[in-house]
C-alpha cells in the first residue's frame, strides 16, 4: 500500500482486520530493551541528552529548569 496521505490508507484499513494487523505488525515501533530509546526523561519524555546519574534520569533541558529546586548547585 502506498498512498499520498496516510489517513486515506487507515481508514481503508479499518474495514479489513486482517490486513490491519498485519500492517500494525510490520509498521509499528517495538519495546525497546536497550539503546537509546530505552532511557526518556521522566518529565517530558524527550530521548536525547539523557542525564541518568544519581537515578536523575532527565533529558538537560528539564534539569536545567529544575536543578535549584532539586539541590543542584552552578558554579562559574
Amino acid at each position: 500500500m502506498s498512498y499520498s496521505d496516510y489517513r486515506k490508507g487507515l481508514s481503508q484499513l479499518r474495514s479489513k482486520p486482517e490486513k490491519a494487523k498485519k500492517y500494525m505488525k510490520h509498521n509499528f515501533s517495538k519495546p525497546r530493551k536497550f539503546g537509546n530509546s530505552t532511557k526518556r526523561c521522566r518529565r517530558c519524555g524527550r530521548i536525547g541528552a539523557h542525564i541518568s546519574r544519581y537515578d536523575i534520569h532527565l533529558c538537560r533541558q528539564c534539569f536545567r529548569e529544575i536543578a535549584l529546586s532539586m539541590g543542584f548547585r552552578k558554579f562559574n
